[in-house]
């Protein structure tokens, strides 16, 4: 069952995202004092005594302003009320009433839901109530005197609200794939998200930088649900100021490190670039599955060798993520879009399988016998005596040696390709754990396992 949605309405710099995060028990949405920080839609999970909900954070809202990205801002606003039970118009209290407080506030009065009207950075009981009184003109009922900052006049707020929200009972816990979708400035991460989700869920535009908030959207296919994480795009650390592009490299990041899956989109005119290698490397630090997907690939001139070049060009590029599926797409056109969601599934699978130990010891005897450890100079060679898998998501296996310093990284990464070769793995990273261990307590801990079965 869908939760209520309760959406934050207000014009730029009141404190609607710190509201938002006071509601939702988080510091999710970027809050900073600067006006336009919020662009898009932000859903947070919030609940006030036997009632769940969406809080729902939108940007300021200006009219009669086409500058920028305030058009974009208005109709994401507006979505986000038309699918609202109900609305908190959020005003700031130490300014008072303003003109364009009056003019959001007739508008809100023409809309189908019921609005309460908060008065925020009221930080003093007995100000706040004179700051309050100030807007009864808004004519959209009794201002509830808050602060964001300080949780204070909130819990009467809610108590107002939840009789606007219908009950849920029930909900079932749902299984879904977290899905991240990251990369570099203008790649087309939110016409992704927008093309699978079919609607203008993200702002789009050729200015760099226009996705601030990590935007999590939930989509169903074929009886899945799968979670959309649309991030920020992550320029080069240098080039980056303290700010509110600091804050959303950092969401991005956090983004990535909660996923089940990264969606790694590359832009298919400028290639693989050093920041997009970098990015890869942080996706495999993170130890998540990952998609690399090719986007804009409608605007390549192509010829019967296009995708053999593209290919090895990313071989080349992106060696170090030759077990992650590759798919070429149009956000713009929708080409070979839902099928990155088979590609997820694929990846997801494989980044929660477990093997059995004998299974790996198989690989391991096998892969001995093919190729031994060199011999060191004193004559001395390494020995794998077992190994076993440890963990998944990433999949992690230990492997118990006489010495880990014997096995070089030649002999590591043979190691590793034998398991892939063998087992498979496409489309996560693997971890393997070199730990050194006496033969004697390798010999115990075997009779030990024998004697327990």
């Amino acid at each position: 069952m869908r939760l209520p949605i309760v959406a934050i309405i207000g014009r730029p710099n009141v404190g609607k995202s710190t509201f938002v995060n006071r509601l939702a028990g988080e510091q999710s949405a970027i809050v900073y004092d600067q006006p336009g920080v919020t662009r898009d839609r932000t859903y947070l999970p919030a609940f006030w005594r036997d009632r769940e909900f969406m809080v729902v954070d939108t940007g300021g809202l200006v009219f009669n302003d086409d500058t920028e990205f305030l058009p974009l801002i208005r109709q994401q606003a507006m979505a986000a009320l038309a699918e609202a039970s109900a609305a908190i118009f959020v005003v700031d209290g130490m300014t008072g009433p303003t003109a364009a407080d009056e003019e959001i506030a007739t508008w809100l009065r023409q809309q189908p839901v019921p609005v309460l009207l908060a008065v925020n950075k009221c930080e003093s009981p007995e100000q706040g109530l004179i700051q309050a009184a100030e807007f009864w003109n808004l004519g959209l009922g009794e201002p509830f005197a808050v602060s964001a900052i300080h949780g204070s006049g909130t819990g009467d707020l809610l108590d107002t609200l939840v009789t606007y929200l219908p009950p849920v009972q029930d909900i079932p816990d749902i299984d879904e794939i977290k899905i991240a979708i990251v990369g570099r400035p203008n790649v087309g991460k939110s016409s992704l998200l927008n093309a699978f989700v079919g609607e203008q869920r993200a702002i789009v535009s050729p200015i760099s930088g226009t996705t601030r908030d990590a935007i999590d959207t939930k989509i169903e296919r074929d009886g899945k649900t799968y979670l959309l994480i649309d991030t920020a795009g992550i320029r080069k650390k240098k080039n980056v100021e303290y700010g509110p592009e600091f804050f959303s490299i950092n969401r991005a990041f956090k983004a990535i490190r909660r996923a089940d899956v990264v969606l790694l989109v590359i832009d298919a005119i400028d290639g693989v670039t050093e920041q997009d290698q970098k990015l890869a490397g942080r996706v495999i630090e993170e130890g998540r599955a990952c998609v690399v997907v090719v986007n804009k690939w409608d605007a390549v001139d192509k010829d019967s060798y296009t995708i053999y070049d593209y290919e090895k060009h990313l071989q080349e590029r992106l060696h170090f993520t030759e077990w992650s599926e590759t798919i070429f797409v149009s956000a713009l056109t929708g080409q070979r879009v839902e099928k990155i969601l088979e590609l997820v599934n694929q990846s997801a699978e494989e980044h929660k399988r477990r093997v059995s130990t004998s299974v790996i010891n198989e690989v391991l005897e096998e892969a001995v016998r093919w190729h031994s450890p060199s011999v060191s100079r004193s004559g001395k060679q390494g020995k794998i005596y077992y190994g076993t898998q440890v963990s998944t998501q990433p999949p992690t296996i230990a492997l118990f040696v006489n010495d880990a310093k014997r096995f070089n990284d030649n002999y590591r990464r043979y190691i590793e390709r034998q398991f892939r070769q063998q087992l498979g793995f496409k489309g996560t990273p693997i971890r393997l754990f070199w730990r050194s261990k006496k033969a004697r307590d390798v010999e115990n801990a075997t009779n030990n396992r024998a004697a327990r079965v």
